[in-house]
């Protein structure tokens, strides 16, 4: 049995003192701290430990090992310079550095970063030859083992451009690309061949300070194992190590019961160790499977998985590796890292997915409400459709729910694993719409991006296109489409090498295409090349039967987006909307829910007719009011006056023409595009809940 001496009882000498105290090949003979109230010290009483204030009292006595655990080096060169010979004097670090090797080399790599103010401690005690060398490549320390392997002194190669002391090296390049390089075989100019692994280090700022290589003679490995007999020992040493990692880790034992967590855990997940100690490793997550238990029955490490742990549900991800010994499973470790960041940089990466149109489908065929004869033909065909890789046409009036279609049609198909891209006809300029379906080659204008750009229809590839509102297409890109969809290929906006495509088109539609065929706003030839597999969406007010079961999907939908319990509409308002036509269709109804939803007292729980704004198709005497407060200027600059009039003017005209951009900015005498750009700058959309600002 070992016998152990702590000098310092601060915390970590508190932390080791708690972990060898019930090891039964290591004997605590005592502890010191020159603060005699050091925690330690008291912890150390309860345990009938010898204590004591000064270290040098104990130089004379029998100790096999002492562990400093002041972090003072002075302190440990005094015990260096004045221990008996046979004692061993150990720095916490280095026996969890030293651990990690004999276990894992990438594994010590890592942690090296960590104690690297403590490094020539640890680099000379272990048996693989290091090399340190800093940002300009001259060799910083040298251990003794790569002294054994070189056969050159510390003293011939300290300071020295590493490629003078090893001609073969490859740590500048290392320095110079930022990436290590694991487990590369290496010959030597002294005939030895070796296996290195090679890291740049960095400091916690992320800069280049350096790089590091640890080798090992080939003919040695067999030797080093041979000589490795108390591992389980140093295992045991290194436990305490962890809590003074950066990382929050867990320890299970081999039946996922809790042995052991650091502060970085407590601090991350909120949990103590009153609350995960000695009970099963699924007692930290409030949301997900165990991962511990997982690698517990697999014996396979597990890494990258998700959950959420303590009481905040704090979203993380888990690695966990299974501690095998002499072939024994003897529990599992595993380290969680916070994703707020990740998930930060997630919804970074969505909303630049958004702005080009690069949206996964969301929703399926369970998502739509279809109880109606009309509809149920609609969903049918849809089903068919998903099935072929024929074009499929969606007809149908704004705000009926021909996206909602495309979505399913898409994750139906068999395409539904790939990418789905949705694409607004009439939202983008006429003058990028075609460099953004069809990319775009270097130089192909002024300000194209370096190197080119892929279009939409690249990005689709091997998934599906949705051309929304396709019928404002002008006639010029009809034909750079009509093209895509009979040689399968495009070419980029100034480039001249054609590009193969296999991507399934979903086309929608608002506009009656035959009389746009017979007005010559519409090419024939397209127009039955999209017309393969139409399907007409009907409207609302086709379909009334639709209307409870729609009404009750809005009403769970709406009370997720304002926190409501709302749990369904009385008979009454329900007949009241039942004699309107719904003009905006569903996206109309999912508005006058929600208007109704937002007036209701927070006690009631039914939406009646009295929540529900007037249903009508005449100006009311409340519109005429409205209208009249939109022309108070009084308060008002002239701009803010004209720019609240002219979004009346928009929002009446959408009204009268049912939601159907293309009539209404006929109507107004604009193009499509100059109504697009006033409703966004207005904030206007089919499901504006108010007639002025």
């Amino acid at each position: 049995m070992k016998k152990v001496l702590i000098v310092g009882a601060g915390k970590g000498g508190a932390s080791l003192l708690k972990v060898l105290k019930d090891t039964d090949k290591i004997q605590v003979v005592g502890i010191v701290d020159s603060n005699p109230n050091a925690y330690g010290l008291q912890l150390a009483k309860q345990h009938n430990i010898e204590i004591g204030t000064d270290y040098k009292d104990w130089l004379s006595k029998d100790v096999d090992i002492i562990l400093e655990a002041t972090g003072n080096t002075e302190v440990f060169l005094d015990l260096y310079e004045n221990k008996p010979d046979k004692t061993v004097v150990i720095p916490g670090e280095i026996t969890f550095i030293t651990s990690q090797l004999l276990d894992e080399q990438e594994t010590l790599l890592n942690q090296l970063k960590q104690y690297v103010n403590h490094r020539d401690f640890i680099l000379n005690s272990i048996h693989d030859g290091m090399i340190v060398i800093d940002q300009h490549s001259k060799i910083t320390f040298v251990n003794r083992s790569a002294e054994r392997i070189l056969e050159k002194k510390q003293s011939e190669m300290l300071h020295k451009q590493v490629d003078e002391v090893i001609p073969t090296t490859r740590l500048p390049h290392v320095l110079n690309i930022r990436r290590k390089e694991v487990n590369q075989k290496l010959v030597l100019d002294n005939g030895k061949k070796v296996v290195t692994t090679r890291i740049p280090l960095l400091n916690s700022d992320g800069k280049l300070i350096g790089a590091f290589a640890v080798f090992k003679d080939i003919t040695e490995v067999v030797n080093l194992a041979e000589k490795i007999t108390d591992l389980k020992d140093v295992k045991i040493l290194l436990e305490s190590i962890i809590q003074s990692s950066g990382e929050a880790i867990s320890v299970v034992d081999e039946k996922g019961i809790g042995l052991m967590i650091n502060p970085a855990y407590t601090k991350l997940t909120g949990l103590t160790e009153k609350d995960v100690i000695g009970k099963p490793a699924t007692a930290d997550i409030s949301e997900g499977e165990s991962m511990h238990f997982k690698v517990l029955s697999t014996r396979r490490p597990v890494r990258g998985a998700r959950m959420k742990v303590g009481p905040n549900k704090k979203e993380v991800i888990v690695n966990v590796a299974p501690v095998i010994v002499d072939g024994k499973l003897k529990g599992s470790v595993g380290v969680i890292r916070d994703v707020s960041e990740i998930q930060s940089l997630t919804n970074e990466l969505r909303r630049a997915r958004q702005i080009i149109r690069n949206l996964e489908a969301k929703y399926t065929f369970d998502d739509i409400i279809a109880e109606s004869p009309e509809m149920e033909l609609a969903l049918e065909q849809a089903k068919v459709g998903a099935k072929t890789p024929a074009i499929v046409l969606l007809r149908g009036e704004s705000g009926t729910g021909k996206e909602l279609f495309a979505h399913a049609i898409h994750n139906e198909s068999e395409r539904r694993h790939n990418k789905f891209i949705r694409v607004n006809c009439a939202a983008i300029a006429e003058s990028i719409l075609e460099s953004e379906l069809f990319g775009y080659e270097e130089g192909a204008f002024s300000g194209a991006r370096q190197g080119g750009k892929r279009g939409l229809f690249e990005e689709a590839n091997y998934g599906s296109i949705f051309l929304d509102e396709i019928g404002e297409l002008s006639l010029h890109m009809q034909a750079k489409l009509l093209r895509v969809l009979q040689e399968n290929e495009i070419v980029r906006v100034g480039g001249t090498k054609p590009i193969s495509l296999d991507v399934r088109i979903i086309a929608a539609t608002n506009v009656n295409l035959e009389k746009a065929i017979m007005s010559g706003d519409f090419r024939e030839d397209l127009y039955y090349r999209l017309n393969r597999l139409p399907i007409y969406i009907p409207a609302l007010r086709e379909r009334m039967s639709d209307l409870p079961a729609l009404t009750n999907h809005l009403i769970q939908k709406l009370n997720q987006d304002y926190g409501r319990q709302i749990k369904g509409i009385s008979e009454e308002a329900l007949q009241y909307l039942t004699k309107y036509s719904f003009p905006g269709n569903v996206r109309e109804l999912e508005n006058i829910i929600g208007r109704a939803i937002i007036y209701m007292k927070n006690h009631e729980e039914k939406i009646k007719k009295k929540h529900i704004p007037t249903l009508t198709s005449h100006k009311s005497e409340n519109d005429v009011r409205d209208e009249d407060r939109g022309m108070n200027w009084e308060g008002h600059s002239l701009q803010e006056t004209m720019d609240t009039f002219e979004r009346n003017i928009i929002w009446r005209a959408l009204k009268a023409n049912h939601f159907n951009k293309t009539e209404t900015a006929k109507s107004l005498k604009i193009s499509i595009r100059n109504l697009y750009y006033k409703m966004d700058k207005h904030k206007i959309d089919n499901s504006s809940t108010q007639d002025s600002s």
